[in-house]
């Protein structure tokens, strides 16, 4: 499901970014402004992540779709060791494949270096702005998703607290690192590009966001306050985290308060 999930949402850049960039595009003649090309790919990204994590497949996995993530909720002790580490490979896997997929389908509209699969880089400012940037994304991304999913009253929003920053990110910080967060999204590009000249920055610099913004959370709240590691919990499927999601529901019940 965490392949399948990652595979949907490159498939989906890929596509979007095709139709708002390549040159043949009538999208493009359409609408010359590049800031409204973000926002509009910005608004179709965040669709997409809001449909996955909502869609049944994400309510089950937890839909993290990114190892930083993964690697973040293993640390706070949500997750099996066995558990992250074949979550990770499952989304390196559906990164590669869900942007070969769209390289079949639609082979030079992809490839075309207006496209270039979807390739996320550092911007014109350069590596260290685009490490800064993506650090700070993805601090913001991980404390807004763990104290949305930990609060009983805006738990179930946690996937749209997330989609809204996915589309302020695309359109607002792209330019600068082109906006990943997320090392299995930035290696799926990467590897059908041919593009690994800048992929360390996009295996450390979410991690560390992430990491570092969970440290913040625990050390405001506590490791407790962790309730689960899924996007949307609000549902009836099976959980295989370190679950404790029934104590935010019904806190009285176990003498715990919220």
């Amino acid at each position: 499901m965490e392949g399948a999930e990652l595979g949907i949402f490159m498939i989906s850049a890929c596509v979007f970014t095709a139709l708002m960039e390549h040159p043949a595009s009538p999208v493009l003649r359409l609408i010359p402004d590049p800031f409204v090309r973000n926002a509009l790919i910005g608004l179709a990204m965040a669709v997409t992540a809001i449909s996955i994590i909502y869609s049944a497949w994400g309510k089950q996995s937890g839909a993290h779709m990114n190892p930083a993530m993964t690697l973040t909720f293993f640390r706070l002790g949500k997750m099996e060791p066995w558990d992250a580490f074949f979550y990770v490979i499952a989304q390196f896997a559906g990164g590669v494949a869900g942007v070969a997929i769209a390289s079949l389908f639609f082979g030079m509209l992809v490839a075309h270096p207006s496209v270039n699969y979807a390739v996320t880089r550092p911007g014109p400012l350069g590596v260290k702005v685009a490490f800064v940037a993506e650090v700070l994304i993805s601090f913001v991304l991980l404390l807004t998703v763990l104290t949305v999913s930990n609060n009983k009253k805006l738990a179930r929003h946690t996937g749209l607290f997330g989609g809204m920053l996915i589309a302020s990110y695309i359109t607002f910080e792209a330019p600068l690192s082109g906006m990943s967060m997320n090392p299995a999204r930035t290696f799926g590009s990467a590897f059908l590009a041919k593009s690994f000249d800048a992929l360390w920055l996009y295996f450390l610099a979410p991690p560390i966001g992430m990491l570092a913004a969970a440290e913040v959370y625990v050390r405001l709240r506590s490791v407790r306050a962790v309730h689960c590691a899924k996007y949307h919990h609000n549902n009836d499927k099976r959980c295989i985290f370190r679950c404790r999601f029934a104590e935010l529901e019904n806190p009285h019940t176990l003498g715990i308060a919220e």
